[in-house]
């Protein structure tokens, strides 16, 4: 395992009901019998590779923290990568509408709808159990009225030039990849969310045209990619009429974003 203290110091902070602090104040503590019991039963779901956010049921994201199960994505870090980009393009008072599809958890939408008071959203899955997931996240938050969710393919049914905004983690990895993985996520995280068909780019080819199509002259688009996927998504984008297309890079120093702009009215 990649990070075996820090997964048994998350679980035994939530078996015991403890703070970091209060552990490492008080390390020689007896565990009650109950919490005892319980990291016992988390540390045998976490040998069988299960996810921590998973047993725990939650997952902390950006600022917030989203209600975590098997139907959706685990947020990951490298994801707030797009947060950074896209809220540099939005400032805290604009008042701006965002299309989050593929919304699973509700991450990226409700990220951006708890750092922009101004912003109204719509997260889209094909999912309705990841959905449901994403329901429970927006009213934990108090994002529900800002937050429209709907089961829906991608962008199909919504109204062209409607979004300020439009992001998305779609799935990218190829089929024949996908028993490589980890068994955290090979066996444990929706196949839907992560197979991104025989190269990887299947998500891309359908969405980079719609995204311009729904996108308002002028608006912004930020997709997450693999670590190989760069020039590939940046062409399918350039090809689908995107302007100022870039790649930024995550926090590994990764190519993890490409965002660019449908053109503004007037312009030729």
């Amino acid at each position: 395992m990649e990070s075996p203290a820090i997964d048994a110091r998350l679980l035994l902070e939530a078996a015991a009901e403890v703070s970091r602090t209060e552990i490492l104040t008080d390390p020689h503590r007896a565990l009650p019998g109950e919490a005892g019991a319980r990291l016992e039963t988390y540390l045998a779901r976490r040998e069988r590779r299960e996810p921590v956010s998973q047993i725990l049921g939650r997952r902390a994201f950006w600022t917030i923290v989203l209600k975590v199960t098997g139907d959706v994505l685990t947020p990951r870090p490298e994801t707030e990568s797009l947060l950074d980009v896209v809220l540099a393009a939005f400032g805290p008072d604009r008042r701006f509408s965002v299309l989050d599809l593929g919304v699973g958890s509700g991450a990226l939408l409700l990220a951006i709808l708890a750092e922009r008071p101004g912003a109204r959203g719509l997260g889209v899955d094909v999912s309705e159990a990841a959905l449901a997931v994403a329901r429970e996240n927006a009213a934990n938050l108090g994002l529900g009225g800002r937050a429209a969710l709907l089961r829906g393919d991608w962008t199909s049914g919504l109204e062209a030039e409607s979004f300020d905004l439009v992001v998305a983690n779609p799935p990218y990895v190829a089929s024949g990849d996908i028993p490589g993985l980890a068994p955290e996520v090979r066996d444990h995280e929706p196949r839907l969310a992560l197979d991104g068909g025989p190269d990887g780019l299947e998500a891309y080819r359908r969405l980079a045209p719609e995204i311009l199509r729904v996108l308002r002259p002028g608006g912004t688009f930020a997709v997450e990619i693999g670590a190989t996927q760069e020039e590939a998504v940046e062409a399918l984008f350039a090809a689908a009429g995107a302007e100022a297309i870039t790649t930024h890079r995550d926090l590994g120093d990764r190519p993890r974003v490409v965002a660019g702009l449908k053109k503004p009215l007037g312009k030729r």
